[in-house]
């Protein structure tokens, strides 16, 4: 797609993602094109004749080589392939529960409910804004799953040696205290070390698994860590003071410690607080809730992508 400034004699053109950026001079004059606005190329400019524009063989070879070259790095790029949504708790197990008036009505808020509404919701937030990755979700209705089955639907992913997952569980709190409120993201505390490799890939290298492990839950751990820090970052955005933060938690929650990926736990407020309860149950809240959520997964996901991922071991 080309789009055109007449005014300044300037133009990009975009192709799968990139962009080229070039200026029109004369015949044969040579000036700097911008490739995705980080690499300078020096190549023989589009020019004006007869009212048309035209581009340069030198310039279009050129383009179709560094393309090419760019489209070859993509594919060995590493990139999130799939993101796994978790609706905690479900059927048998409500979660925690709070009951409330609310414009004079006596309501419950119920934890398992209002993970899936907020998940459910994320779910397509996610499929719509990543339509080159692989979305799911471990429940869509009202199910009980064991913790294990919940981790064990990100396991098996088939994913490429590039490729990696991320895991989003949803949650949300409860205190004796009625007054305790507020948002939090978990993640794995580092002092857990959880087993990542697959042994079976390096069967005839037993004596360096623990040090492959290490290091790849290592990086786990600080992709966990970001991915917390971006969404708890989008949480405060849009909140603000409605919604207090309680910050970021280390702590093995199962979820988290069997997940063999970057993974965090959200806790979305307390059903047993009144003002996070209203949250949590109107559309509005609703809303606000997924919207943080989707936003911290996509700051966390494009920077993950910039810098070609972090993890070098599968």
């Amino acid at each position: 797609m080309l789009y055109w400034d007449s005014f300044f004699q300037s133009g990009v053109l975009e192709q799968n993602g990139r962009t080229i950026s070039f200026s029109v001079g004369t015949q044969g004059a040579r000036d700097i094109v911008l490739l995705d606005n980080r690499e300078i190329l020096s190549l023989p400019v589009p020019f004006n004749a007869d009212g048309n524009l035209y581009f340069p063989e030198e310039f279009v070879a050129a383009l179709k080589k560094n393309l090419d070259k760019a489209r070859q790095e993509d594919a060995t790029r590493f990139r999130i392939a799939a993101i796994v949504v978790d609706p905690g708790h479900g059927g048998k197990d409500n979660g925690a529960s709070g009951e409330h008036i609310i414009n004079g009505r006596k309501v419950m808020a119920v934890e398992k409910e209002i993970n899936l509404a907020v998940s459910l919701d994320l779910y397509e937030k996610l499929k719509a804004g990543f339509p080159d990755k692989r979305i799911l979700i471990t429940r869509t209705g009202d199910s009980y799953l064991e913790l294990g089955e919940r981790v064990a639907k990100a396991h098996a992913l088939p994913l490429k040696a590039n490729e990696a997952v991320i895991y989003i569980s949803i949650h949300a709190n409860a205190s004796f205290n009625k007054s305790a409120r507020g948002f939090e993201v978990w993640y794995l505390d580092p002092e857990h070390k959880r087993e990542v490799i697959d042994k079976a890939k390096f069967s005839d290298q037993k004596e360096i698994i623990p040090i492959l492990n290490d290091m790849l839950a290592e990086e786990y751990d600080r992709e966990s860590v970001e991915m917390a820090r971006s969404i708890a970052r989008r949480f405060s955005e849009s909140f603000g003071k409605e919604l207090p933060s309680r910050g970021l938690k280390a702590e093995q929650w199962f979820v988290v410690r069997k997940a063999r990926m970057p993974s965090v736990l959200v806790e979305l407020g307390f059903v047993t607080n009144p003002e996070d309860a209203v949250l949590m149950l109107s559309e509005r809240g609703l809303q606000k809730f997924s919207n943080s959520i989707y936003n911290g997964i996509m700051d966390f996901v494009n920077n993950f992508e910039r810098s070609g991922g972090f993890i070098a071991f599968q």
